[in-house]
């Protein structure tokens, strides 16, 4: 999904409020991290991954993250990125994007 540039500032607004819900280590990008990111974008649309090792690749890995889960990468700020998934069901969902 494309975000215009005022979704992505609502996003990026709503995203300061949360706390990280995800966290790469020093492996880096893995199978878990994947499936926990998933899983977390299923349940709340708006999630922080917090990158605690791996801190050289972190748009690289966010990248990676974001076409493994079919999500958007809203924005990198220092060593935390954060990605939009918009729930398929409407009367699910949090965000109306």
């Amino acid at each position: 999904m494309e975000l215009k540039s005022y979704q992505r500032a609502f996003l990026r607004s709503k995203a300061q409020q949360i706390d990280p819900v995800v966290y790469v280590g020093k492996d880096g990008y893995s199978d878990g991290v994947r499936a926990a990111l998933d899983a977390a974008l299923s349940d709340h649309e708006l999630v922080k991954v917090r990158f605690t090792g791996s801190k050289d690749d972190v748009e690289e890995i966010s990248r990676a993250l974001e076409s493994a889960t079919s999500s958007t990468l809203v924005a990198i700020t220092g060593f935390t990125a954060v990605f939009f998934r918009q729930d398929e069901d409407s009367s699910e969902r949090i965000y109306r994007i």
